[in-house]
């Protein structure tokens, strides 16, 4: 599991200073950029340089409570499943005294650059996922 620190900005809220909805997704996001560079793959590499690319085609969240502005937080990621073209990360949501605030999950497709086509995910990818492989939501 990867473990990446935040904290609730202003601009994650609403006019109540409560986690706007689809801000739960924009530190998921986050997470997910810091995982892909802690693993060696930072998301410039898919920019520049990669003959693939991996676009998110399913996502969801779910609330277990609200978060306001500077509320710490620590986003656990880890792959929940890796399959022949995509795989899954789980986020889940902690603040800063351990209690479950947030869950998020996103699919990703391992696509050609070329053609858009699907495509095996890559050993280099597959390799470094696995070892986040999580038998436990």
């Amino acid at each position: 599991m990867f473990t990446y620190n935040t904290e609730v900005q202003l601009h994650h809220t609403d006019a109540a200073g409560v986690l706007f909805f689809s801000h739960q997704f924009t530190l998921a996001h986050d997470a997910y950029q810091s995982f892909m560079h802690h693993i060696g793959l930072p998301l410039n590499y898919f920019i520049d340089r990669a003959a693939y690319f991996l676009p998110i085609i399913h996502a969801k969240a779910d609330y277990k409570s609200p978060l306001h502005v500077g509320q710490k937080l620590k986003i656990e990621v880890a792959v929940h499943h890796i399959g022949h073209t995509s795989f899954v990360l789980h986020y889940h949501l902690y603040t800063e005294k351990d209690q479950h605030c947030g869950e998020v999950e996103t699919v990703h497709v391992s696509m050609d650059r070329k053609n858009l086509k699907k495509i095996d995910l890559p050993e280099e990818l597959r390799n470094k996922l696995e070892f986040y492989l999580s038998s436990v939501d």
